[in-house]
């Protein structure tokens, strides 16, 4: 089984161009649904061209480090797809991104509307759109485990019959995406091939975050 919806581009289909998000500390991972409110004039551009072209634009998060303005961005983000949309009365637009594919930025290219476009590479992450959604993990009960510790500590609720259900990797993706773990922490993640190596590093990130809560409770 692959996560792809029929709705997404094949990979000879994706745009040369492509319109970017940047939020630090936020990310979509491929077959992960983010949520957004778009309320910026220059990013309700960005979403109402890219209703009318392909329905996709990229997160990625700024080069935090610099002073520059705008700030660099990251060297890889992921491309969603638009895929629930609505508006409302006070001119903001709440939708849905699903992610499709990591890339890597070749360049950044000038634009008359505000928002910000890249030369996307796709190469090194073309297996994303081909992804499969069992890959089993043969730690997947210890993951568990320390997810809902996180999840406890964070008081964040959340549906645990559901949640075992779910996909090895769809979880690792969609935590990742969805939980306030650390902009550094969240770019390793995206930036990794390898399934085994995004879900070791979301481990590793959940470990740190809750080494991190118990010394700041016995202070």
């Amino acid at each position: 089984m692959t996560t792809q919806s029929p709705f997404f581009p094949s990979f000879e289909e994706l745009p040369g161009t492509l319109p970017v998000f940047p939020l630090e500390n936020v990310i979509v991972m491929p077959g992960a649904e983010l949520p957004l409110n778009i309320f910026e004039p220059r990013y309700l551009n960005m979403i109402e061209d890219a209703l009318k072209t392909h329905h996709m634009f990229g997160m990625i998060q700024p080069d935090t480090t610099s002073t520059e303005d705008p700030r660099p961005l990251q060297v890889t983000g992921c491309a969603g797809r638009i895929t629930a949309y609505s508006e409302t009365t006070d001119g903001r637009i709440l939708l849905s991104l699903t992610g499709m594919i990591r890339f890597d930025v070749l360049e950044e290219i000038p634009t008359i509307k505000g928002y910000r476009v890249v030369v996307p590479d796709w190469t090194r992450y073309a297996s994303d759109l081909a992804q499969s959604s069992d890959k089993e993990l043969d730690n997947r009960p210890y993951l568990t485990s320390v997810l809902e510790h996180y999840l406890k500590s964070q008081n964040m609720e959340t549906d645990w019959d559901a949640l075992k259900r779910v996909p090895d990797m769809h979880l690792v993706h969609a935590m990742a995406t969805l939980l306030p773990i650390g902009p550094a922490e969240k770019q390793a993640i995206l930036e990794a091939e390898e399934p085994r190596q995004r879900a070791d590093l979301f481990l590793a990130a959940l470990e740190i975050s809750l080494q991190q809560d118990s010394g700041m409770s016995r202070h």
